[in-house]
């Protein structure tokens, strides 16, 4: 199935919705403006100004209009496996993880799915690099998100950070798990579908990775990318880094509630502080099962609290 979207101005849209007036359809969501159908095509106007011309007659219709919005799959600094053509428009499965630098939290990884006749339902309903978009905004985006894509969210709770990191398992290695249960989980939702490709967005290189999971029972091998940067290169994987980082987020507002402290992101020195007013509150064990126990910000902490290394 063909994909086109245009950008296009207001009067182009106006013209559009009067020259496809006999073939409108109700607008199943919010976002949408208008929808039309055609014997070969469907022609969604959306709140955005984007138009999208989806199936055999899609280069046609959309010929009419403009010129097409295509996505270029080049970032400026990303390495990694070299992607297909129009790569941006394909149907990919992309995975990515937060939490991994925060001393208080768990790891979250994200798996999604996001087929081609929805890449530009992603962009509609504001899916870009997360790395350009706070946490409010996210919070306010990742249940649509949630609801309109097949995922797989997995957190990593502290306390079972602290009991595997302590046997010896790398930050990478457990990653590497993660990634590959969670992109499993969303391969058994999805099945008969199969995406045209994956994406992982690298922590590590290829034979790294798969060396970190090389004794579990079902390895995803299947059409697997790797590459830096990835969020920038398919909506896929921007859609699992939100979802990532919201379910990292709400874990957090959880904690906090229960520790009675707000506990800060990240491991600077506003981190520190509240690691030594949870042990002075609480003491050394609690605040070992909030925290990924091995980060310097421990014996920051403990120095800040007075109490003397054990």
């Amino acid at each position: 199935m063909s994909n086109v979207v245009l950008k296009l101005p207001e009067e182009s849209l106006l013209q559009i919705i009067k020259h496809y007036e006999n073939k409108k359809t109700p607008a199943k969501a919010q976002y949408v403006r208008f929808t039309a159908k055609l014997t070969d095509t469907v022609v969604t106007v959306y709140n955005s100004g984007k138009v999208m011309f989806q199936g055999a007659g899609a280069e046609r219709e959309a010929g009419k209009w403009g010129e097409a919005d295509n996505t270029s799959t080049k970032v400026s600094g990303a390495k990694g496996d070299k992607l297909p053509e129009n790569f941006a428009k394909l149907s990919v499965l992309g995975s990515d993880e937060t939490g991994t630098g925060d001393f208080f939290g768990p790891i979250t990884v994200a798996a999604c799915f996001v087929p081609a006749d929805k890449v530009a339902l992603a962009h509609e309903l504001g899916v870009k690099d997360s790395k350009l978009l706070n946490d409010d905004y996210m919070r306010k985006i990742a249940p649509d998100l949630r609801e309109a894509f097949v995922h797989k969210v997995l957190t990593l709770k502290n306390e079972k950070y602290n009991k595997v990191q302590a046997q010896g398992w790398s930050q990478g290695k457990i990653k590497a798990l993660l990634h590959n249960q969670a992109l499993k989980h969303v391969l058994a939702k999805m099945e008969p579908v199969k995406p045209d490709a994956i994406l992982i967005d690298q922590f590590a290189e290829r034979g790294i990775y798969y060396n970190h999971i090389k004794g579990e029972k079902d390895i995803i091998r299947e059409n697997v990318l790797f590459s830096t940067k990835a969020e920038g290169l398919h909506v896929s994987v921007a859609c699992a880094s939100i979802i990532a980082r919201v379910a990292f987020l709400e874990e957090m507002d959880r904690m906090s509630a229960e520790a009675g402290v707000t506990l800060p992101k990240g491991a600077g020195k506003i981190v520190d502080e509240a690691a030594a007013k949870i042990i002075r509150k609480h003491g050394e064990e609690y605040l070992k099962s909030l925290t990924k126990w091995h980060f310097a910000n421990t014996g920051k902490a403990r120095l800040l609290a007075g109490k003397r290394r054990s």
